[in-house]
């Protein structure tokens, strides 16, 4: 018979993840996915190579909601004070969502103020 290990049975349980079919597809301009990061709200649904928690930054002023990182084709414009979730910063960008149009995209990164005290 084996003895139970007793440093085993005093850690707690962790919530295990387990593939159970292939990753689904979301559309990439209401779920932020990108082929090599995605949001970890969404690790039980689609598979990514990495993922990052989303920070909360208001807009300083209005800016635009861009596609892509060349911040060529404009798909929505943010208020001032509109709440993005940044996922990734890369240079003067910032890619995450914006909350109020339910979007998904690249903003000017210096247009943004991160959050210290967001009640939601």
């Amino acid at each position: 018979m084996a003895k139970a290990n007793p440093t085993l049975a005093s850690q707690p349980s962790r919530k295990a993840f387990a593939l159970t079919g292939p990753s689904v597809t979301l559309d990439p301009r209401t779920h932020a996915v990108r082929g090599d990061l995605a949001d970890v709200r969404l690790a039980e649904r689609v598979f990514a190579p990495h993922y990052a928690a989303p920070l909360k930054a208001k807009a300083l002023q209005a800016i635009t909601l861009f596609t892509d990182r060349n911040l060529s084709e404009p798909l929505a414009d943010l208020a001032m004070g509109d709440v993005f979730e940044v996922l990734e910063l890369a240079g003067r960008h910032a890619w995450g969502r914006a909350i109020h149009a339910d979007l998904v995209g690249y903003v000017d990164r210096t247009a943004l103020d991160r959050v210290t005290d967001f009640d939601s």
